[in-house]
């Protein structure tokens, strides 16, 4: 009897722990299909924004909605974004903001959205053709004219050099990055006339492509110094990253500061501005756009209008954010706006240029 008793007690334990187990199961695959939507962010060696800002405010954002959501980054892998993308299909997932880190890879991931009648938003970056319901990005050619205008030719006309003959450098993004050809095609459409008419010099192997590799920007402005003489004037930089590249290579080269551009307004392209090395840097507002994207996916998972759609690219039906010059006179907007904390620009060296 006691025998039996103690097989009894034993039974009843192995039947409570598998409801049990069979409970977490049930709350785990309900937990799993209740994803709404996910954002596939690209990578974090290009820009620290989708550390610092985008994944914060798309999950604040999704969660102030009560939309259950997750936000995951590729770590730069093509494979692994994929993944992502069917996980969080198979999670029930309706909306996916894209922000591909391979184009082909992201059209896959779109097709295989649309199959499943998910709906895709490409965010920041376009997919040309690629199929996407939305884009939501910045005017990102005006990017480009900002930096051209008011880095490039404000910067030489400051120091006297407009009227010499200046040469210039361009260091490009990523040659698979739409964007990055945008920028291009707007700094382009105020430089190559002035390269046309003799006004400004493009450096011998002056134009050239980065990957938006800060590594690999250094040494390509190593070798545009070497081929130049170092005598390059003002510099095309696609980003704060590419910008802190070329600031190493004129230091390590003990040459003086020169107009140099940049984007995305970074604590550190920020405190390299206050310090005199960077001309300036295109601000683009990571809260809207992770606030607007994130407006856009709630609207199509409930079925209702999207707001702010303002034009179309490359056939796209498309919401266009405005950018912002930044400088040393009105950099502390970035603090106003939420964008950077005083304390992540004003310390240790930089503390001294901040008032």
């Amino acid at each position: 009897m006691k025998l039996k008793s103690r097989w009894g007690a034993g039974l009843l334990i192995a039947l409570v722990t598998l409801v049990a187990a069979g409970s977490a199961t049930a709350k785990l695959a309900t937990s799993a299909g209740s994803i709404k939507v996910c954002a596939l962010l690209p990578d974090t060696k290009s820009s620290t924004r989708y550390t610092l800002y985008d994944k914060p405010y798309l999950t604040n954002a999704f969660k102030a909605a009560h939309v259950p959501a997750q936000v995951l980054n590729a770590q730069g892998s093509a494979t692994r974004q994929k993944s992502q993308a069917e996980g969080c299909l198979a999670k029930g997932a309706k909306v996916l903001l894209l922000d591909y880190w391979d184009p082909a890879a992201g059209k896959a991931i779109t097709n295989e959205a649309k199959a499943k009648g998910a709906k895709v938003i490409d965010y920041d970056r376009l997919i040309v053709h690629g199929g996407a319901s939305l884009y939501v990005s910045f005017n990102n050619p005006r990017v480009g004219v900002l930096m051209a205008t008011r880095g490039v030719v404000a910067g030489l006309k400051a120091n006297g050099k407009y009227s010499k003959h200046p040469v210039i450098a361009e260091l490009n993004g990523g040659i698979t990055d739409n964007n990055a050809h945008l920028f291009k095609k707007g700094y382009d459409s105020i430089l190559k006339p002035l390269y046309r008419n003799g006004t400004f010099k493009l450096a011998t192997a002056g134009d050239q492509w980065t990957d938006w590799d800060p590594i690999k920007g250094r040494t390509i402005f190593d070798q545009m110094l070497t081929r130049n003489g170092n005598k390059i004037d003002a510099v095309i930089a696609a980003n704060d990253g590419l910008a802190g590249a070329v600031i190493a290579s004129l230091q390590a080269h003990g040459l003086k500061a020169l107009p140099l551009t940049g984007q995305d307004a970074t604590p550190t392209g920020v405190q390299y501005i206050l310090a005199g090395w960077q001309s300036g840097t295109v601000y683009k507002s990571n809260k809207l756009e992770a606030n607007t994207a994130a407006a856009a996916a709630i609207a199509l998972i409930k079925h209702k209008k999207v707001q702010g759609i303002n034009g179309k690219v490359s056939g796209t039906k498309s919401i266009l954010l405005k950018p912002l010059w930044i400088t040393k006179k009105n950099y502390k907007f970035l603090f106003k706006d939420g964008a950077l904390k005083k304390s992540q620009v004003c310390t240790g060296q930089y503390a001294k240029y901040c008032t």
